[in-house]
């Protein structure tokens, strides 16, 4: 309980900041300021969970391509820095890179995170 008051006193200076701060925005009073800070933490309470479970999807397919686009890159910057070592455009470097980072999430599962001292007897 003291958390949520926190929150809705942290939201109660936060909206405060917004009613000096911005034009077009007005509290006409405390006891509106403080209601309107407890009902925010309620409705971020309720409709934050469910908004976030339902653009879940999406928000996991646009970081695993943003972080394949990122692998991309950087097996693209091997390439170009090391002679011997082509890739025939954006296709061959974004499988590449998803190939090598497939790889190594499976070793990380099989030997740890620290190396081969997972499987050493304590």
């Amino acid at each position: 309980m003291t958390g949520f008051l926190l929150r809705a006193l942290l939201s109660a200076v936060g909206l405060w900041l917004a009613s000096v701060w911005v034009t077009g925005v007005h509290i006409s009073g405390v006891g509106t300021l403080l209601l309107a800070a407890v009902l925010l933490g309620v409705v971020n309470a309720v409709v934050r969970p469910i908004a976030f479970i339902l653009t879940l999807p999406n928000t996991i397919i646009k970081k695993i391509k943003f972080l394949h686009v990122k692998k991309k890159k950087k097996v693209a910057l091997v390439a170009a820095i090391l002679p011997g070592f082509h890739l025939a455009g954006f296709r061959a470097a974004l499988l590449t890179a998803i190939i090598v980072w497939l790889t190594g999430w499976i070793g990380s599962a099989l030997i740890g995170h620290r190396g081969i001292e997972r499987f050493a007897r304590r």
